[in-house]
């Protein structure tokens, strides 16, 4: 069971990765929101859902810490929805839609390091 929730653990990285890197890639370049960026969010959504889950835990989760990863991964899920639907009307994205996306991905990241 431990060796199942550290893959799980593993997608869930790899999902924060494929985020930011997206991110920091359209950082550089055009900035804009990426269908890239769509899928890792809902890979990192579901493989935290999954992790949030007490299986495999000799202890209670934090369920304070959960709810505000999910909150903070809503409002990125947001910023990305209405990013996408405003750079496919107008060809380009604002500047406060683009950079909170990257600045909440790492925000979640830290949340989920250093919040013991």
């Amino acid at each position: 069971m431990e060796i199942l929730r550290h893959a799980v653990v593993l997608v869930h990285l790899v999902g924060f990765a494929v985020l930011f890197g997206a991110w920091v890639v359209e950082a550089v370049g055009r900035r804009r929101v990426t269908p890239l960026m769509n899928y890792a969010l809902l890979l990192s959504l579901v493989s935290g859902l999954a992790l949030s889950a007490p299986w495999g835990l000799d202890h209670d989760p934090n369920y304070v810490k959960i709810g505000v990863k999910l909150v903070v991964l809503v409002v990125i899920g947001a910023l990305l929805g209405i990013g996408s639907a405003r750079q496919k009307r107008t060809g380009t994205l604002p500047a406060g839609i683009f950079w909170p996306i990257g600045v909440l991905t790492l925000l979640n990241a830290a949340l989920a390091v250093l919040w013991r």
